[in-house]
């Protein structure tokens, strides 16, 4: 009889059960309507994000406190969350007719309204993932939140340090900092964090606003000051779902409105008889590709295409755009901004009214039909699926559209190379399932060459959310004979909803064209290339727009 060997656990898949925990953990809080975070209904919670250690939360599971991972998360939740006791999530439930004004994380698009001094309201019209982000974030700032009690409560009586009195004292003040006082503070928040007075000096205008450049240490007083109440005064913060939220999710609304509006405005222009391509982008890079270079060719002698898209990338560049777009609204593009809370806006192009001379397509007259294109912004992992299968269903059941292609373009972590370089994909595989879609690719890595960039081919992984990132779990996606050359939160839910529309219910022609190509944002196997590092800031120029010019080439060429 043979003996039986010990089995033992990689991190790779404790990582793996630590994903599926958080996820049905999230899934029957949000069922069961409330929870709080640093309670007994948040051990679950808490216990897997301390057993995944994902990357953009760095040292989440050492005593120190973790400031990369905190800018991360502020920048991505509502100023002034930190001082808030309740949390409610949202549907749109019609808090823009109110007084209250919405306030938008600089990096993540979603309406939030502070309804008192502890109460915050945030608007989730983006599915689940929307909620998965949302509570992972939360989540990682109260476990810091703990960590600066810890440093500063002395005993259960209340007592508390000289350096927390001191930051209160720094905090109490209504006026900018003078230089001194400002670094007094800083050498006290550095003994309460248990980091250097140079990691704090690094990273503290990173925080500041105009309004208030002295935030880092309002964020770090608040967070220790409600920490401290749960554990002296039992006043534990709480999540809530409100009833309408729980009622509507999944039900694809806002993405029903959203496409029915685009319909109609197709409809409207005569459009909807005309050959369809949909392009999953951002807001500029079709529209510059097309009407940058002749608006500002004379302004720009010499310039190479890349460079005028560059100077138009800038900050400063405001001007540069609105020339732009202004003449791309008088050559056949329509703007629709959303209302219908998915917080994905459109261009329609009618290519029939460009005039393509004067373009760097000059090709794009030849269709004896002439192309519409559809230009969707980004949308957030789960949602879409729920905005392309909108999309693609008849016009009031009875108009199909002819859709020839749907493209992708998008920013992605690689796991193989670095910031800016450039993947191509064969497959997407679903995290945490057995689900995997295969799909040609009318992109190849081949047609990238040549332009100084990287290109690798591949099957990517779509993630259940950006902060889930684990280096063991991908690296065991790389390794192995998956053979994954990145990861994003959208791919499979969009091929899905193709496949779906094309092969089963037969809405869009069965042989629909499909085009993915992503950018890539960070490397999370790589230290210090994590989402949390930082922007791609004009690297991602290049790669932006020669995928967008791919694209357009394919749709043109036709």
């Amino acid at each position: 009889m043979k003996e039986t060997k010990n089995l033992t656990i990689t991190r790779a898949q404790e990582s793996s059960a630590a994903i599926e925990k958080l996820y049905i953990t999230m899934r029957h809080l949000f069922n069961r309507g409330f929870y709080k975070p640093m309670g007994v209904s948040g051990d679950s919670l808490r216990e897997a994000l301390l057993m995944l250690r994902p990357e953009i939360y760095g040292h989440i599971a050492d005593e120190k406190v973790e400031l990369k991972g905190l800018l991360y998360v502020i920048e991505r939740l509502p100023i002034g969350i930190e001082e808030c006791r309740f949390i409610n999530l949202t549907s749109h439930e019609g808090y823009d007719k109110s007084h209250f004004k919405a306030i938008i994380p600089p990096k993540r698009r979603r309406n939030c309204y502070r309804i008192d001094d502890d109460l915050m309201h945030i608007e989730i019209t983006r599915g689940r993932s929307d909620i998965y982000d949302i509570l992972t974030h939360l989540t990682f700032i109260f476990i810091e939140s703990h960590k600066i009690r810890y440093h500063v409560l002395l005993d259960e009586t209340g007592e508390i340090s000289r350096d927390w009195q001191k930051l209160e004292q720094a905090v109490s003040q209504k006026k900018k900092l003078t230089l001194i006082d400002r670094e007094k503070a800083i050498s006290h928040a550095a003994n309460i964090l248990g980091r250097t007075f140079e990691d704090i000096s690094d990273i503290y205008d990173d925080f500041g606003t105009e309004a208030a450049p002295d935030r880092f240490l309002q964020i770090i007083y608040w967070l220790g000051k409600l920490a401290i109440e749960e554990i002296t005064e039992n006043t534990k913060r709480t999540i809530t779902f409100s009833p309408i939220l729980r009622e509507r999710l999944g039900h694809h609304i806002h993405g029903d409105i959203w496409a029915t509006h685009i319909k109609e405005v197709l409809k409207t222009n005569n459009l909807l008889d005309r050959p369809i391509h949909v392009i999953s982008a951002n807001m500029h890079s079709v529209m510059n590709s097309i009407f940058a270079c002749p608006a500002l060719k004379s302004k720009f002698k010499g310039m190479s295409d890349f460079g005028i898209y560059e100077e138009l990338s800038k900050s400063e560049g405001k001007e540069l755009r609105s020339k732009v777009e202004e003449i791309a609204l008088k050559n056949g593009m329509i703007s629709l901004p959303d209302t219908s809370g998915t917080n994905i806006d459109v261009q329609i192009f009618d290519t029939a009214k460009i005039n393509w001379e004067n373009t760097s397509f000059p090709t794009g007259a030849a269709a004896e039909k002439k192309p519409v294109l559809i230009v969707m912004d980004y949308a957030f992992g789960e949602q879409a699926y729920e905005t392309i299968d909108e999309l693609l269903k008849p016009y009031k059941k009875e108009t199909f559209l002819n859709v020839e292609s749907v493209s992708i373009m998008g920013k992605a972590g690689i796991l193989e190379g670095g910031k800016g370089d450039i993947m191509i994909p064969n497959a997407h595989i679903n995290e945490g399932t057995a689900d995997n879609y295969f799909f040609e690719n009318e992109l190849s890595a081949e047609m990238f060459e040549g332009n100084g960039i990287e290109v690798f081919s591949g099957p990517m992984v779509t993630v259940l959310g950006t902060s889930l990132q684990n280096r063991d779990l991908l690296k065991f996606f790389h390794d192995s004979t998956w053979g994954v050359i990145g990861l994003e939160m959208e791919g499979s839910y969009y091929q899905k909803a193709i496949q779906s529309a094309s092969k089963i219910r037969k809405s869009i022609p069965k042989d629909v064209k499909v085009r993915y190509a992503y950018y890539a944002s960070d490397n999370p196997l790589e230290t210090g290339s994590t989402l949390a590092s930082g922007g791609l800031g004009t690297t991602g120029v290049k790669p932006t727009y020669l995928i967008t010019i791919k694209i357009l080439e394919q749709i043109l060429e036709q």
